[in-house]
């Protein structure tokens, strides 16, 4: 079975080096990461990963936690961790919290017993203070923890301008946001920030409906339309939706009750996940994050974490959205 060394030696450079672009280090050259790769997999080289789990006193092992991997953006997100993960020599513990405080609690206490390397943390719900006690590498998705706890999120803010610029230049007037739970601590709270400010500035009136983090399935979401917005739709002509599986679940609402979009009401989503995509009649107009660029700053940089990378410090990181028309505006 080939070793490092003769990954090294077959690629022309160090061991050093092999190992640094595995971990995927900055300041490698392109040219030589293609070297190792090619040597890699020329030889057919699998890393000793006890051996190196032994050596190093790690597991190898990130904990993740999200509310709810059948939910299209969660599963899509914790698909690029697992793979930035893989290319790292590490795996993935996944645990969903399904927006229940004492199974999230049990799953931190789980991560702290199985002896994981870092945690990266998507899910909302217990107090800082749980987290602060974890003596391990944490870093979290759309959640500020503590000034000393990275985040990595998109530009929420920006993304609840996009989305609510875009319906009144579409000419509505009167305007309904449907968010998550406002009480959470989460940075996604900011795209209600956003609607509320660029209502304010442009003279629209508008209001908005919180929903509960229990489910975020297409049926949770088409039971809370049905029975807490519906009443709210004949007075609007946009709505905007904290997530695309609540735009399509009131797309499909309104179909079932003769409302047309985007003649009657305009609908645009939040995340452009891979169901969004896919999905033709309707194209649902949508603000769309950067999913597989979020995974892999969460993954990359809880590893820097783990490994105590001096070259790299790791700071919370903001990374941009984009409006993507499509056919319910």
């Amino acid at each position: 079975m080939p070793s490092i060394k003769d990954v090294a030696r077959h690629a022309g450079v160090s061991t050093t080096t092999v190992s640094r672009v595995m971990n995927n280090f900055p300041n490698i050259s392109e040219s030589t990461r293609k070297k190792v790769f090619d040597s890699i997999r020329t030889l057919d080289y699998h890393p000793d990963y006890i051996a190196r789990s032994l050596s190093k006193k790690q597991s190898l092992i990130i904990g993740v936690i999200i509310p709810d991997c059948s939910h299209m953006f969660f599963s899509e997100l914790v698909k690029h961790i697992e793979m930035t993960a893989q290319n790292n020599g590490y795996k993935i513990l996944l645990c969903n919290s399904l927006d229940d405080k004492e199974k999230e609690l049990s799953y931190i206490n789980m991560l702290k017993e199985k002896r994981v390397d870092g945690i990266i943390m998507g899910s909302h719900l217990i107090n800082t203070e749980a987290y602060k006690s974890i003596e391990k590498p944490i870093i979290t998705f759309d959640r500020c923890l503590d000034d000393k706890i990275p985040y990595v999120g998109s530009d929420n803010f920006t993304g609840g301008v996009l989305a609510t610029q875009h319906l009144i230049d579409r000419g509505c007037k009167k305007l309904l946001h449907i968010s998550g739970s406002l009480k959470l601590t989460s940075l996604a709270n900011k795209r209600s920030d956003g609607f509320k400010l660029t209502c304010l500035e442009n003279n629209v009136s508008y209001q908005i409906i919180e929903y509960q983090h229990t489910k975020l399935t297409f049926d949770y979401f088409y039971d809370f339309i049905e029975k807490e917005v519906s009443k709210f739709l004949h007075t609007v002509d946009g709505v905007f939706c904290s997530n695309d599986m609540l735009a399509y679940a009131l797309y499909v609402y309104c179909l079932n009750n003769n409302l047309t979009v985007p003649e009657d009401i305009k609908i645009i989503g939040y995340d452009n996940s891979q169901f969004t995509r896919i999905l033709q009649n309707p194209k649902i107009t949508t603000i769309a994050q950067p999913i597989q660029i979020l995974g892999e700053l969460l993954c990359s940089n809880i590893i820097r974490l783990i490994e105590h990378d001096e070259q790299a410090k790791v700071y919370s990181q903001i990374v941009a959205v984009e409006l993507v028309q499509g056919t319910t505006t």
